[in-house]
């Protein structure tokens, strides 16, 4: 049974973003349950673990009550049962992002038709911010503390001057 006004945030977050904190704090402004999930693919190698990813977006929620921090591997509408959950929510930062999510979307809906996936565009101050620009720059000894949260910032920083 699906609760209502559960929703679901999944996506890799390697690391999360000020971009994908912004969704997060938007979505708890219309959701009373808001499950950020981190997708753990065992064919992709994320430069941060998923504890750690998990670690990670927990720091940076701790001020958002309503916000659970899960992650799960497989398909995502199996995922969406398991926590009785009826919407998926994705984030858009600019058309190129579109097709790409609606496909998804469709899939999703096809396989689970009581599923249903919510679009919400990024704020235009996030919409150029990804997880692999704040590992590139990063990771050259660049300056990251506009693109993440401050209360992680040490934590990705840490990580990425140690892969140099």
């Amino acid at each position: 049974m699906i609760q209502e006004g559960v929703c679901v945030y999944p996506g890799s977050f390697d690391p999360v973003t000020n971009g994908h904190l912004d969704l997060i704090e938007r979505a708890t402004q219309v959701f009373p349950r808001v499950i950020v999930a981190v997708l753990n693919n065992p064919g992709k190698q994320g430069f941060f673990p998923v504890e750690e990813r998990v670690r990670l977006l927990a720091k940076a929620c701790a001020h958002l009550p309503k916000v659970e921090i899960d992650s799960f591997q497989g398909l995502l509408v199996d995922y969406m049962k398991k926590v009785n959950a009826g919407i998926v929510i994705r984030g858009l930062r600019a058309v190129t992002d579109f097709e790409s999510e609606f496909l998804m979307a469709q899939v999703n809906h096809q396989i689970s038709p009581e599923i249903e996936t919510l679009f919400m565009m990024t704020s235009p101050q996030f919409a150029y911010i990804s997880s692999s620009v704040v590992r590139e720059i990063g990771g050259f000894g660049g300056e990251i503390a506009s693109f993440v949260p401050g209360s992680i910032l040490e934590d990705i920083s840490t990580a990425l001057k140690k892969a140099r």
